[in-house]
């Protein structure tokens, strides 16, 4: 079997930390050693250090994450069943991986918005084509633009709060229940009325 390349040792490495412990709890030293990397080679790969792996981590396990979701939906033509199967799912895999979060972006989002403004911005990128991909889905199922971006705004909103409370509280009910309610948001948006509908009330433009 192939070695994997160091870079790329480290860049799960970090994301594996980030996932685990946050931004501010992971130290380079730790990411190398995880990683079974001489720490020389962090700044041989990574000019920056810590930021730059960590974007490079975020920007990896953000596509990954991305991918997951689209997996979950695309089965299902109704956008309702899709979005409760998808919160199921999430609810089923956060229990069995003992209520570690799922993915670093929203974590690493929340806890450096104001102090690392470069990481912040890499985790818009990874949110907006988080937003983008599921629009152009759920715009694909019959919702009209608006509608499909207010709606993928909707489910990632409700998806990264679920996920703290559920590893706050030690319990998939959150989540179970975020699923419950953005499957009713999807049916009022692909109701009859909502579909006969000429006027766009609430849209959200980028």
């Amino acid at each position: 079997m192939a070695r994997v390349k160091t870079d790329e040792r480290i860049v799960v490495a970090m994301a594996e930390l980030l996932r685990r412990q946050g931004y501010a709890a992971t130290g380079i030293k730790q990411v190398v050693e995880t990683a079974d990397a001489p720490i020389g080679s962090i700044y041989h790969h990574f000019g920056g250090g810590k930021r730059d792996v960590a974007a490079a981590a975020l920007r990896q396990s953000g596509a990954a994450y991305g991918e997951l979701i689209g997996l979950l939906l695309a089965p299902y033509d109704d956008p309702a069943e899709g979005i409760e199967a998808a919160f199921v799912a999430a609810a089923e895999t956060i229990e069995q991986g003992g209520w570690l979060n799922m993915c670093p972006v929203g974590t690493v989002a929340g806890e450096v918005a104001d102090a690392e403004p470069a990481l912040r911005e890499v985790a818009d990128e990874v949110m907006s084509a988080w937003i983008d991909a599921g629009t152009a889905l759920f715009a694909a199922r019959g919702l009209t633009g608006a509608d499909a971006r207010s709606l993928m705004y909707a489910v990632v909103s409700a998806l990264e709060g679920a996920f703290i409370v559920a590893r706050t509280q030690r319990s998939t009910d959150p989540i179970l229940a975020a699923g419950r309610a953005m499957g009713s948001y999807a049916r009022a948006l692909t109701s009859p009325a909502r579909a006969g509908a000429t006027s766009e009330p609430g849209e959200i433009r980028r």
